[in-house]
Formats: C-alpha cells, structure tokens, sequence
C-alpha cells in the first residue's frame, strides 16, 4: 500500500502524463481546411459537397479527437494558384490548420503540395487527379484518396482498345491537368500501337465547343475523347449529341466523368459512355446507406466520387491522429501509412509508400433513359477492376523516396 507521500507523487505523476498527452495536440484543437472551387465550374464535382462531407466525417467521429475538438475551416480557391496558396499559406502560418483536404486545380495542388512537404502537414487529395502528386512531384505528405491522369486513361484505352479503337484526337483543357492527362493517354496509346491524329486545347470555362468538335470530326479519328471535367465536359458532350457526330462513326468518349456532369446533362446524352470510377453510390448497401445521407443534408443532390473521398480522407486522417497520440503531421503521416483505410467507400484498403491508396475501381456504363429505375439511377457497374492492374508501378515510378529506398 504506498504511503500518503508516494500516492500524493503518483498522483502528480499521472496528472504529468495526462497533461503531456493533451499537450500533442496542437493549440488544442485539431483543425482540418478544405479547399476546393466553391462556386466555379468544378464547384459540382467537389467545392460545397466536398466541405458536407468533410463535415460529416467530423461528426461520424464524434466532433472530437484525443479529448479535443475538431473543426472544419473552408475556403474558395477560385481555380487560381496564387489565391490557393495565399489561402493555404494563412491556414498554416496564423489559423493553425493541420490538415488540407484538396480537390483543386492541378496547378494549385502541386503548389500546395511544396508547401505540406516544408511545413510537414498531411495534405489529402481527393478531387485532384495530377499523377504527378505521387510520382515525379510526391512527398511523404501527400495522399491520394481518389484516382489519377494514370489510372483513368490507362483504363479508358484498354477498353476502347478491346473494341477495335486505335486512332485517337483529344480535345483537352487547357491547364495542368488536361496536359497531364493527354500526356498519359498518349502513352498508353502509342504502347498499344493505336496513333493520336490531333488535338486541340480549350481554356477552362469554355461554353462554346463547336470548332474544337468540328476539328475532330474532320480528323478521321475512331474515337473523339475529351478530357476536361465540371461543366467543361457537360457542355462539350451536349454540342457532341447536338452535332450528332456519333452518327458518323466515331465514338465520342471520355476518361473520368462526375455523376453531376451525368444528372446535368441527361441520360439522353450520356447513355453508353463507358467510363472507370472508384465509387458508385448505388454500388451496395454501404454506399447506398451513406449517399441517403448525403443526400438528405444536400437538397438531394447525389454525390460524387470526390464527395466520397473527401469523407474517407478525413476520417482516415482522424484514425491517424487517435493512434498517433499526437497532431504532428509528421508522426500522423506515418501513421496513415501503417492503418488500412476501413469506411463505408471501402474496406482493407492499402496506402502505398507514394501515398496512393490502393482502391479497386469499377467499369461502368452509362444506362439509356429507359433502363433507369428512378432518380440518379444512372450506371451500371460492369465489373470490379483490382488495383494492381489500374495505379502505376512502384518499378516505374519517379518519386525521388521511393527511389532512395529502394537503392
């Protein structure tokens, strides 16, 4: 039995500990920024639906994290670089932000990218699809949620191959991110032996896309795709299906597509777009049960991919922190590559050295207007695509760690 003195010592002791372990957590709370286009023309894909989600994982969590609040701060990036940075830079350096989900531009992303690796703060993509953000351009803060401009044209020209396609024009957007995504594509292709016969590039919130479509109409190419996203691609398939273009012969496709763009532009339009997609919300009961929740806090509108993946991101983040005892990016980073990602999305799900998080994705088409049951009931899932055959080789990759260990 100790003496007065020795529990008294005991007692301080614990108190010690206790104080010490709340002290991990940075200003006492755990804050977590999401940024993304609010209100431009890639705010459907991610922006407010993103923030919801985000939201909702929060809440999911119990609002808390080792017996400290977490809170959810926004910001509208604008699709500029130079307005994302300054946001993220503030979020650092006087809001103490410890954690940036991101579903922006490429050219902001890889900008923000620099400044989680300095400061040695997770930065969690789930919007923006640059490869380069796990290989030439990685850091050991960086992870990707979602799918990226390997993934999707690496799976879009598999199949179009499958059916006899094998000349190609691109009419893709120009930033970043189409230029990564081209790049990509034409690799893939030119690996099959098919030929891209031409491209052309459009600014980002085109609404008029008729000479680019008429451009390669003229080409003579098998397979028109357009690689762009938000209402870029809503309005370009649109004049595509007003062009009738499809009655020629060539098959107008694309390499990603957001649910939303589907909703807005009908069944009518996009019926048989083949497309390849890391989450479907009707895909099972798990899904499902999550979406009706989504929905039910956002007017009904269903949500998307990068919806999903903001939700996972951050609550896998928030695991992290729980088993790290900590807020340090560093220590939480670690962390988040030893835990399996386990949520309604997906089960058992690896996070690779480059920050990759090893998801199936889903082939899936794009039902006709009488095959649809009721409201967002737009796909059809043709099957389940194992990630060893979809993300790039870690034999391949440039990510300048990866290398060093494996030297």
């Amino acid at each position: 039995m100790p003496q007065p003195r020795s529990r008294l010592a005991l007692a301080a002791l614990s108190l010690a500990f206790g104080a010490a372990a709340h002290a991990q957590i940075s200003d006492d709370v755990v804050r977590i920024g999401v940024m993304a286009d609010q209100t431009g023309p890639y705010s459907g894909n991610g922006g407010p639906g993103s923030t919801l989600a985000v939201r909702m994982a929060v809440e999911d969590f119990g609002s808390t994290v080792l017996g400290k609040p977490v809170e959810v701060v926004v910001a509208d990036d604008q699709n500029k670089p130079d307005v994302g940075l300054n946001i993220a830079r503030k979020w650092l350096d006087t809001e103490k932000v410890d954690t940036i989900v991101g579903g922006s531009a490429s050219s902001i992303a890889l900008g923000i990218s620099s400044l989680m690796k300095e400061r040695k703060k997770p930065y969690l993509i789930a919007g923006t699809v640059s490869a380069e953000l796990t290989n030439k351009s990685c850091s050991p803060m960086n992870f990707q949620f979602l799918t990226d401009t390997y993934a999707l044209p690496k799976a879009g020209v598999q199949s179009l191959f499958k059916q006899g396609i094998k000349s190609f024009f691109f009419i893709t957007v120009d930033y970043a991110f189409g230029q990564a995504y081209q790049d990509d594509a034409t690799r893939f292709i030119q690996a099959a032996g098919g030929k891209v016969v031409g491209s052309v590039k459009h600014p980002l919130g085109a609404t008029d896309f008729s000479s680019y479509l008429l451009q390669a109409q003229a080409s003579g190419a098998q397979a028109i795709v357009i690689l762009n996203a938000g209402l870029d691609l809503s309005n370009a398939l649109k004049q595509a299906a007003e062009y009738k273009i499809t009655r020629g012969g060539q098959v107008v496709t694309v390499f990603g597509m957001t649910i939303n763009s589907v909703a807005a532009m009908g069944l009518d339009v996009a019926q048989g777009l083949q497309l390849t997609l890391p989450f479907y919300w009707d895909r099972d009961e798990s899904s499902r049960a999550w979406s009706r929740r989504f929905m039910a806090r956002n007017k009904g509108v269903v949500p998307t991919y990068i919806h999903a993946g903001a939700y996972s991101a951050a609550w896998h983040y928030l695991q992290a922190v729980k088993a790290a005892g900590t807020d340090d990016g560093a220590q939480v980073a670690a962390r988040m590559r030893e835990l399996p990602i386990n949520d309604f999305f997906s089960k058992d799900v690896k996070i690779r050295e480059d920050g990759q998080a090893l998801r199936p994705v889903y082939a899936i088409q794009v039902k006709k207007p009488a095959e649809s049951r009721g409201p967002n009931d737009f796909y059809t899932v043709r099957g389940e695509i194992p990630p060893e055959q979809t993300w790039r080789p870690l034999s391949e990759s440039s990510c300048d760690y990866i290398k060093s260990a494996a030297r």
